[in-house]
């Protein structure tokens, strides 16, 4: 593999010659440094790691091992590679090397599967004596979960397993739960927004299970640098955390490179740049025929199977064996087909990947010379994560931040400081949150009937929760001087809560062979898989015949269409409350609730390649409906007049200040804009004025929109220096053009929208 500068080099000059690096940032180097091990770690777990090749601890490691050790909760917050896992593996190692009985067990949660397979993967090749290690997770087979339950020391799971099996089958999990020390909680800052408040209410349920049987476990938190991990960690397990941040590993130096796809000519009235999948692919053969390992980071499970696929016909031509070595990594793949990636990550047998968030966490990839992130992947902890699995083992590397057309992206790589100037965002979640605290003291109730005490562990909002369940007949009390709360039901009370807001999963099935292809998640089946969509499984092309949502089947054919689909969705939002409104100009400012209505009326096809539309057809889908949080302006027609925007125009200039400020919430809220929806009218039937709706993608809100609120100021001024500043004329997919719009992006009026955005900020 070349040098760093070799790779810049590449970059600027290399066979693609597309885009314009607006900026470089230089991060230096960082030496190690080490600490002594601690003297109550078991001389064999130390021998391990010796014999491994680690001579001692660094010191932020040795730090929280003590604190855990002590019984101290601990959020340790250092960047990507820093080893924490064996921060937590010293204690937890040493406790289980003492067994059930004399030492104590450990529970260890991630958010995705293939980092649990991946910690598990270096546990086995420590090889601690004595120690039983397993995976408990939708991929493992029955007979390996009724061993975990009856032996295990060690068990990794997810938050979904924990909440849908071992809590609702605890009484199977005595002897582990009885005997349980350590809880681990790896890249808590994934546990964001409803997520993460569903995640915090099932470790509270732990906590509760775990005391009724006498155990009282310390909770190890691992997180990439965030904002104020101790708050974090106190936020989702409710209690208390002492934070260690101070990274002593060594890290090699990192070339961050903003790039910016260049403009091309089109044949409509509106200015295009070159697609943001096209331009990474060309990048990622470049890198790859330059001998760089490097993973693509990507935003869907879609664009995944289309950068591979473009990177592959790219190096057919220059090397068919390089062509060979190229991969997409993404969520609804069989765990057989996660697990043989996984390897050839590990043993370099691929160079290139092209991978969602999936690949995003902990899961070791070493010897990466560079990483590539298509698009702004949502929060700055996102971008510090993918960005670090690059430079591993103190190797220089280069990272480069590609920017889709999209008005937030040509922001940051216009605006450097925005990213090099400004620490991560703070985690959003709410547990208070009464659509995520419901469904969890119903499944706690079924779990074990609740008290009094046990309702105060779910925090401030409970009670009045509880005495709504109970009007409800979904909780029944019985005494008075200590009242117990039970569910009533048949029906499973963990089926009431969907932590991660997908409604399930779709199976996807070839019928001709009855193959499982891979999963969908329910939530976003009338998007992707509906009738007539075309999809990518592993270059493969399909398209589905059928969609069978109430069925969870999608029915797919092989085919090999020369156009891709487009969902297309109409949507309508209703006030329900307002808790908050502020003057702000001459416009009003409101937070509150709402009821957002959406439906996929149909879908467009659009030629590979240039994208041209050749044409649609409709779709008969249920509509869906979202009661959540919204944040929303209002500004009369005087004044809409007076700002020099008609009433012909005012519709298409609301609708590009809508598009403009979803895709700008992100600078100062922790989210994507695929996580908030939005809607402009010229005359709101329940405002009687023009009205923009921004609201939280999530039934009860996420946060997002409340932060949009508090700092309205600076979100709305960035949203009118990005549509001022790009260089079309009448409006584009980098200001207010919306890769999601409903409507098509018809009407969109950039000027007026400029003028409205003008008003607000006088």
């Amino acid at each position: 593999m070349r040098g760093t500068t070799d790779l810049l080099e590449t970059l600027l000059a290399g066979p693609t010659r597309h885009g314009r690096v607006t900026h470089v940032e230089s991060i230096p180097s960082r030496p190690s440094r080490l600490a002594g091990w601690p003297g109550w770690l078991d001389p064999v777990v130390r021998e391990r790691y010796v014999a491994s090749g680690i001579p001692a601890p660094w010191s932020h490691q040795a730090a929280a091992a003590e604190l855990a050790w002590a019984g101290t909760s601990v959020a340790l917050a250092t960047g990507t590679a820093s080893g924490k896992s064996m921060a937590y593996l010293m204690p937890a190692l040493t406790a289980a090397r003492g067994g059930r009985r004399q030492g104590g067990t450990t529970l260890y949660i991630s958010p995705t599967k293939a980092l649990a397979a991946d910690q598990l993967r270096a546990l086995d090749e420590l090889a601690v004596p004595d120690i039983v290690a397993a995976t408990y997770d939708g991929d493992t087979p029955a007979e390996l979960r009724i061993m975990a339950r009856s032996h295990a020391t060690y068990i990794l799971t997810n938050p979904d397993m924990l909440h849908r099996s071992v809590l609702p089958g605890h009484h199977r999990w005595a002897g582990f739960l009885r005997a349980l020390r350590f809880v681990v909680v790896d890249e808590c800052h994934e546990y964001r927004g409803v997520f993460g408040s569903h995640v915090a209410q099932v470790l509270r349920r732990l906590r509760r299970i775990c005391n009724a049987y006498g155990a009282d476990p310390t909770f190890v938190l691992a997180s990439a640098t965030s904002a104020d991990p101790a708050a974090t960690a106190e936020l989702l397990t409710g209690r208390p955390a002492e934070a260690v941040t101070d990274d002593a590993s060594p890290r090699g130096a990192t070339s961050f490179v903003l790039w910016e796809p260049p403009w091309q000519a089109s044949s409509g009235e509106r200015p295009k740049r070159r697609g943001v999948l096209a331009e990474t692919a060309d990048l990622l053969a470049d890198l790859i025929v330059a001998d760089a390992r490097t993973v693509a980071f990507v935003r869907s499970r879609r664009a995944a199977e289309t950068v591979a696929e473009l990177t592959r016909t790219a190096l057919q031509p220059v090397d068919p064996e390089l062509s060979s070595r190229v991969a997409s990594y993404r969520a609804g793949y069989l765990a057989h087909e996660r697990r043989a990636l996984e390897e050839a990550l590990q043993t370099g047998q691929l160079r290139g990947v092209a991978a969602t968030t999936a690949l995003e966490l902990g899961v070791d990839i070493s010897g990466l010379d560079a990483v590539l992130i298509a698009g702004w992947p949502g929060t700055l902890g996102s971008l510090w994560q993918q960005s670090g699995r690059a430079g591993r083992a103190g190797r220089d590397s280069v990272a480069v931040l590609i920017a889709s057309d999209d008005p937030l992206d040509s922001y940051v790589v216009h605006h450097p400081e925005v990213i090099f100037g400004r620490p991560v965002e703070a985690t959003v979640l709410d547990p208070n949150n009464p659509y995520v605290l419901a469904p969890h003291l119903c499944a706690a109730a079924a779990e074990k009937s609740l008290s009094e005490a046990d309702v105060e562990i779910f925090g401030p909002g409970a009670p009045e929760v509880v005495a709504d369940l109970e009007a409800a007949g979904q909780l029944r009390r019985r005494g008075t001087n200590r009242p117990r709360w039970h569910w009533t039901k048949r029906d499973r009370a963990a089926d009431l809560a969907d932590l991660r807001g997908a409604g399930g999963l779709v199976t996807l099935v070839e019928p001709e062979t009855g193959r499982v292809l891979g999963t969908a998640d329910a939530g976003r089946a009338h998007h992707s898989v509906h009738t007539g969509a075309v999809y990518v499984h592993q270059g493969e092309t399909y398209v589905v015949r059928d969609l069978e949502v109430d069925a969870g089947i999608a029915l797919l054919e092989r085919d090999a269409p020369d156009y891709t689909t487009t969902a297309q969705e109409v949507t309508d939002t209703s006030v329900i409350t307002e808790s908050e409104s502020q003057r702000f100009g001459p416009a009003r400012l409101v937070l509150g609730d709402v009821e957002v209505t959406s439906q996929v009326v149909g879908y467009t096809k659009r030629l590979l390649g240039t994208g041209q539309v050749i044409g649609s057809e409709p779709l008969n889908l249920p509509a869906r409906r979202l009661r959540t949080r919204a944040v929303w302006w209002t500004l009369p027609d005087d004044v809409v007049a007076a700002a020099g925007v008609d009433e012909a125009d005012a519709a298409g200039a609301a609708h590009a200040a809508e598009h403009a400020s979803i895709g700008m919430l992100p600078l100062i809220a922790s989210c994507d804009r695929w996580d908030v929806g939005g809607l402009s009218t010229v005359r709101h039937a329940d405002t009687g004025l023009l009205t923009v709706f921004v609201h939280d993608g999530h039934p009860g809100g996420a946060g997002f929109a409340e932060r949009g609120y508090h700092a309205a100021a600076e979100w709305l001024r960035a949203t009118h220096e990005t549509i001022a500043g790009c260089p079309c004329d009448q409006g584009c997919p980098s200001c207010v053009q919306s890769p999601k719009c409903g409507n098509g992006n018809e009407p969109l009026d950039k000027a007026g929208a400029l003028r409205l955005l003008g008003v607000l900020l006088e």
